[in-house]
């Protein structure tokens, strides 16, 4: 990932709609998890880790709405500046670490974990050195929300693939702000996580058109519960 990117995104916001509100995929997932789960899966006083958690508004909501304690990790000195500032909740910690090696955290302590839109700007090697990470983290029938780019269905990403590419399977240089992005298969999705976590849902964007040709890739949000090794 590139740091100098994303520290001038959240300075002037030019490329992304950054808001301060949490996500409504995260806010569903969240609602479907206390619905469906056997245990709560937010406890209280439980540890919530964000991973790419920007200027924390995910984190934050989690944190102030179940009462757990929590990390964000961001690439970004300014987002990690942006989340200290949003939020006076002594139990979230803010850190700037690029995700592309280790977490810094023991073993099975995360009752739930969040990967939104952040993965894909790894290679491949830390995508999977991250899935390794993310399950060593998170307890035994933990939560998972991840969320990523799909190829399936996506005559966008496909054209990206062939015009951009970044000498990856999957990966293209986004023409436009000049960083490296994969984009994934759910074949992929199942081989990468399935040997340590249950996949419960998987829901996809709609495609997105605009004056009939496509204009945005797909996204894929998936919900799943860490298993017993």
């Amino acid at each position: 990932m590139s740091k100098t990117f994303w520290e001038k995104e959240y300075k002037e916001g030019k490329h992304l709609r950054l808001s301060d509100e949490p996500a409504e995929d995260m806010l569903s997932f969240s609602k479907w998890a206390i619905r469906n789960a056997e245990w709560d899966p937010f406890p209280e006083g439980g540890f919530a880790l964000d991973i790419g958690c920007g200027n924390g508004r995910n984190i934050i909501q989690l944190a102030d709405s179940y009462k757990m304690k929590g990390l964000g990790l961001d690439i970004s000195t300014t987002a990690i500046d942006q989340a200290r500032n949003k939020t006076k909740n002594k139990d979230l910690e803010f850190r700037q670490l690029e995700v592309s090696g280790l977490l810094p955290l023991e073993d099975q302590s995360c009752d739930v974990v969040l990967d939104m839109m952040t993965s894909h700007f790894l290679n491949e090697a830390g995508r999977k050195l991250l899935a390794e990470e993310i399950a060593r983290v998170t307890k035994p029938y933990g939560w998972f929300f991840f969320k990523t780019f799909i190829l399936d269905g996506d005559s966008h990403a496909k054209r990206l693939l062939r015009e951009n590419p970044a000498g990856e399977v999957g990966s293209y240089l986004h023409p436009r702000i000049k960083v490296a992005e994969h984009v994934a298969t759910e074949e992929e999705i199942y081989a990468l996580f399935s040997p340590h976590f249950k996949i419960h849902k998987m829901l996809k964007s709609y495609k997105h058109v605009l004056d009939g040709k496509p204009h945005k890739r797909r996204t894929i949000s998936v919900y799943m519960e860490r298993m017993r090794d």
